[in-house]
């Protein structure tokens, strides 16, 4: 089994459900898939349904035997898909964005066995920040540390950026970037996890 994903929390969820696996990440043009997607009026979902499944058959076209699994993650702020900032300065504009308003976490995941898709889905979470003025920006950033700016939304639920909201509405996992128990089931299901 192979996770076509660079994510260290991705590779965490699955290590910590005793789910044996390598990690071979794909190299694919996101940007440019994504922005292709767009053109065509693709929804999040749709788009990280493409992006998971397109991971995944990168990886498996080189490891045809393997069971592969591709994940992958939009943040739709009304439409609007948000990438991961790689700057201070995006993370500020992202945050500014994103305060006081509710945003959904789409994540896809896909399975592709021998070199064919076996199983996919994905699912959204609504996540309702509180307002924050520039003081609180620059606060939370300096608390959250440069770990963030690789984080789409420029947060991390799972420590100090739960601060930032008032309301979350949907599953943990999927918020991570996995919606984690439908793969376990199908993995489960097929024969792949105990």
């Amino acid at each position: 089994m192979v996770l076509a994903s660079a994510s260290p929390i991705r590779a965490e969820l699955l290590r910590r459900a005793g789910i044996a696996f390598e990690v071979e990440v794909a190299h694919i043009d996101e940007p440019a898939i994504r922005e292709g997607l767009k053109a065509e009026n693709a929804t999040a979902e749709e788009a990280a349904d493409a992006l998971a499944e397109a991971k995944a058959m990168r990886i498996a076209r080189r490891r045809p035997d393997d069971l592969v699994i591709g994940a992958d993650q939009i943040l739709d702020l009304g439409g609007e898909w948000l990438e991961k900032p790689g700057t201070p300065e995006r993370a500020k504009a992202q945050l500014a964005s994103l305060s006081g308003r509710t945003h959904r976490q789409i994540s896809a995941v896909v399975v592709v066995i021998g070199g064919a898709r076996a199983w996919g889905m994905a699912d959204a979470a609504h996540l309702s920040m509180r307002a924050l003025d520039a003081p609180a920006i620059e606060a939370y950033l300096a608390a959250a540390g440069p770990e963030v700016l690789g984080c789409v939304g420029s947060y991390q639920i799972e420590r100090v950026g739960i601060r930032l909201f008032e309301r979350i509405e949907g599953d943990y996992f999927t918020i991570l970037g996995l919606p984690l128990l439908p793969l376990i089931n199908f993995l489960r299901l097929h024969g792949h996890a105990p």
